[in-house]
């Protein structure tokens, strides 16, 4: 065993960006070098620097630099670093124990989360949860929900969609390279039809839907139908926002047909929109509704929430895993959540929308490589293209990222195109570190640009 770089005492936790070496600095290579001979290559990583503490919206690495963090480990610590309440629970759940399996012996830590699901999810109906690891878990288990219900096989899912990396999940994510490409082949009965992408098809909400349902009922048949599976703002595929009406229509006509709704939530869910879900947005009630990442500070842990019948439509023993609900996973969530209550962090969601929106539509104006600013909440996105047209520049947005992460600012891209810079801030992120970091992103735009 090597000893590890980062052992003894930690620092006073920072509060403000610090570069110290290049980044990554030294021990931050030293330790890529043994990931290269240990982990393997399909796993990678956006930016290679080995943190070893955080807190609030700031990461130490190796070598002692900090950074300001946009990404929030794609939009899991919402509460920010280390929250003290997930903290405390956490160390309290420990010590009492670590894992018995809901399904072997229970325990009250699964039902409480259940529970403030029930309360906190768009929908007064009565309503059931069922706990697992991951997001894509959770959307894999929706389906299977739906289908059980319904005694259909037919699943439609959006252009541009992200669902997750489960072999069924991957059927229903659009992107092939890198989630898909040679994993094939794929489960099937899943249907792809066009999404809501305002920037590209210029449409009207109820016009995107109205060619979406159009292609659901001539290619695969109201009747046949299981669920519909959307993202209320897209998240891999490109933060993409729908038109307002879109949600509404499509919710319609699967109320209509019989057809289960799910909202998958992932990324969007607990405050990260500015408001608890994004579904409400629209008024918009899920039938189910799949979560994870914000859930529960940084733990893994996901759920299926809905309507109690199509819960219960599944027979005993037909649900669960051995580590879904795990106990400190649960007691993390509970903890996350009275963070956000107490914190009021959908609002803050509001505040930091109201700081970053205005100035990337500045630099928008400013530079003419930014196509489309859009996004709610602290969920955010700027798409690069080529200035005058709407072609795509991923080229330019790898180096504005590329330069933001030099300066000490973890920012993330994504997009069927790879031409959107996200931003994912934790909710809590203090306003001089955002607004630090927005003035890194504006420069890197403007250096990159005049290169």
């Amino acid at each position: 065993m090597t000893a590890s770089t980062t052992a003894g005492p930690q620092a006073p936790a920072p509060r403000q960006r610090r570069l110290q070496t290049e980044i990554p600095g030294p021990l931050s290579r030293e330790l890529q070098q043994r990931r290269v001979d240990a982990v393997a290559a399909g796993v990678s990583s956006v930016l290679p620097v080995y943190v070893t503490s955080a807190s609030g919206g700031l990461l130490t690495d190796a070598d002692g630099n900090v950074l300001i963090d946009f990404g929030s480990g794609i939009a899991v610590t919402n509460v920010g670093h280390s929250a003290p309440a997930v903290v405390d629970r956490v160390r309290k759940q420990v010590c009492w124990f670590t894992h018995t399996c809901f399904m072997v012996t229970p325990y009250e830590g699964y039902v409480e989360v259940c529970e403030a699901l029930a309360e906190l999810t768009p929908g007064d109906h009565a309503k059931k949860s069922v706990l697992f690891n991951s997001g894509a878990e959770a959307v894999e288990n929706a389906v299977k929900i739906a289908r059980v219900a319904t005694g259909r096989q037919a699943v439609v899912v959006f252009d541009h969609a992200y669902h997750g990396r489960t072999n069924l999940t991957m059927g229903m994510t659009a992107k092939s390279v890198p989630y898909k490409h040679g994993f094939g082949p794929f489960a099937p009965e899943v249907y792809r039809v066009p999404g809501s992408y305002p920037f590209r098809d210029g449409l009207s909400g109820p016009e995107a839907a109205a060619l979406a349902i159009d292609r659901i009922e001539k290619q695969v048949g109201g009747d046949q139908v299981a669920a519909v599976v959307l993202e209320p703002i897209q998240g891999e595929g490109g933060f993409i926002e729908p038109a307002r009406g879109f949600l509404p229509a499509i919710a319609a006509w699967c109320r209509e047909n019989g057809v289960v709704y799910v909202a998958d939530e992932v990324q969007t869910g607990f405050c990260r929109t500015g408001s608890w879900f994004a579904s409400t947005d629209e008024d918009v009630v899920p039938d189910l509704i799949a979560t994870a990442k914000g859930i529960a500070g940084g733990l893994p842990l996901s759920a299926v929430t809905g309507r109690a019948e199509l819960l219960d439509a599944v027979p005993p023993g037909g649900l669960g895993g051995t580590y879904g609900g795990n106990p400190i996973a649960c007691a993390a969530a509970l903890g996350s959540i009275e963070t956000m209550k107490t914190e009021d962090l959908a609002a803050s969601a509001k505040r930091i929308e109201g700081v970053v929106l205005p100035r990337l539509r500045a630099l928008a104006a400013e530079t003419g490589v930014i196509g489309d600013v859009r996004g709610r909440g602290a969920m955010l996105a700027a798409e690069f293209v080529k200035p005058g047209t709407t072609e795509p520049d991923a080229g330019l947005t790898k180096r504005v990222a590329a330069a933001c992460h030099r300066a000490g600012v973890v920012v993330l891209t994504c997009g069927t195109y790879g031409n959107v810079v996200r931003l994912l801030p934790p909710l809590s992120l203090a306003d001089d570190l955002l607004d630090e970091g927005l003035s890194v992103l504006e420069h890197a735009v403007r250096t990159e640009v005049r290169a």
